[in-house]
């Protein structure tokens, strides 16, 4: 292949890719989103087989195997895997860093990145930062696997003096980054590595299960620049393109997701919250507060009675898999002339986009589903709100405690509705570990039990 015609396929490759995320930045274009992104990979990767690989057949069988394992893990992934899945995924992108790192660094020369029998200088920065935020990134985002997959406490955790030795071990990570260029030595580039996969598991373990959305965004955006970092290395544009692309995305994102819980990215990374906690199973009251406990026919009664009303789903939902008896009760509703919407926090779930993707996996129409900005005024003019799995998002403690950690979240003003019922297995709290006082609220009704089992209980209320 020609450079001109492999410089050609990158480009349309790239502009693939910058399509890819533009689609993906709303629900109603995410299809067409992630069609453009699988057109733009298999074009790199055919062109880079085409015009760098001189032997076929490991390469050719790793495809095989890769695409294989990808095919059945994607068929068999539940909705509710999909934050782990996504951390996986991340930690795969900077094991394929460190490793690429560590070929060009052991025989430098078919990547053409030596002079005088040495490695260039601007190769062993680029190579050095490459490894060492894919490293970062590998041990990193295994960590957070472990904790949204339960293996690893959802807690922080943490011990004295903590912060300064990430600060210190950064340090020396950068020294030894210094002295590799000088030095050139394989001692100094393993230590880097090994060093680099330390610091990993030191940032991560100590971020709460409430921060968890924020992680697997800022992980996505590690993985993108470690691949940038090894586009320099492999002299690959697109990778260095596309990394790029990733990097800012998921930086960008990041952002976003402290904005939406008031809180600073690095207050996320030095002051994680949350994780299990433990409550009082099915108990309708607590000390001296007492709960207001219905049943599916309760509920069933009040919305069929109601004229609006808005759901707001979370991680609830998710682990009970009631977006479809959802959609099914919410169909019937409006078949009474009810119009009902849903209400959708940018934090909601263990990763951003979380809610969006389970609602439009059950068919939910795109214009039903608002974010906070656009829906959190009409609570008060709304009849019913129906929290189904939710509970931090909808938290008054974010308004009215400053001694809680969520406080001056935005959050839902769901109180201010007619009516709050709230589907959740039991009065305990939430994955900030934080009580919830709307429980006890005289106009919220709590419909404890599994919100799949109790959203069809109301169909059946509904219909009959």
């Amino acid at each position: 292949m020609s450079e001109s015609l492999q410089g050609f396929s990158y480009l349309i490759s790239a502009i693939c890719c910058i399509m890819a995320l533009r689609g993906l930045s709303g629900p109603e274009t995410a299809r067409g989103g992630l069609l453009y992104g699988i057109v733009g990979m298999a074009l790199a990767i055919v062109t880079t087989i085409v015009a760098h690989v001189v032997s076929y057949q490991f390469i050719v069988l790793g495809v095989v195997i890769g695409g294989c394992i990808g095919a059945v893990i994607a068929k068999k992934i539940e909705m509710t895997g999909l934050p782990q899945l996504v951390a996986a995924f991340h930690s795969l992108v900077g094991l394929a860093a460190v490793m690429i790192a560590a070929a060009a660094f052991s025989n430098p020369a078919p990547y053409g990145i030596v002079t005088d029998g040495k490695i260039d200088i601007h190769s062993l920065i680029e190579m050095s930062i490459g490894v060492a935020i894919g490293a970062i990134t590998f041990t990193g985002s295994i960590i957070a696997f472990g904790k949204l997959q339960g293996f690893i406490t959802g807690k922080p955790v943490t011990f004295k003096g903590q912060h300064a030795v990430n600060a210190l071990l950064g340090l020396v990570l950068l020294g030894l980054i210094i002295c590799l260029c000088s030095t050139q030595s394989a001692l100094i580039f393993w230590s880097i590595i090994v060093l680099a996969a330390i610091l990993g598991v030191l940032i991560i373990i100590p971020i709460g299960g409430a921060d968890m959305p924020v992680i697997v965004s800022m992980l996505n955006s590690y993985s993108g620049w470690a691949a940038a970092g090894i586009g320099f290395t492999l002299h690959n544009p697109l990778l260095i393109i596309v990394g790029a692309l990733v990097g800012a995305s998921g930086a960008i994102l990041s952002y976003i997701m402290c904005k939406g819980m008031n809180r600073s990215f690095i207050s996320v990374i030095l002051g994680g919250f949350g994780g299990e906690s433990a409550g009082p199973a099915g108990s309708a009251a607590v000390g001296d507060k007492q709960a207001k406990i219905g049943s599916a026919e309760d509920a069933a009664f009040i919305l069929k009675n109601a004229s609006s009303v808005i759901i707001v789903p979370g991680y609830g939902m998710a682990v009970a898999q009631a977006q479809h008896a959802l959609r099914e009760m919410a169909d019937l509703l409006k078949k009474e002339g009810i119009k009902v919407r849903y209400a959708i926090h940018p934090v909601a779930g263990r990763m951003p986009g979380h809610m969006n993707v389970l609602l439009a996996e059950a068919n939910v129409p795109y214009e039903d589903v608002l974010e906070l900005e656009e829906i959190n005024r009409d609570f008060s003019q709304t009849d019913v709100a129906f929290v189904i799995g939710a509970n931090d998002v909808v938290n008054p403690a974010a308004k009215k405690d400053k001694s809680s950690p969520i406080y001056g979240m935005p959050v839902f003003d769901v109180e201010s509705a007619g009516t709050v019922m709230f589907v959740k297995r039991s009065l305990a709290s939430g994955y900030a570990g934080i009580e919830n006082e709307l429980f006890y609220y005289p106009n919220t009704m709590m419909l404890l039990g599994d919100a799949k089992k109790m959203c069809e209980g109301i169909i059946k209320a509904l219909e009959h």
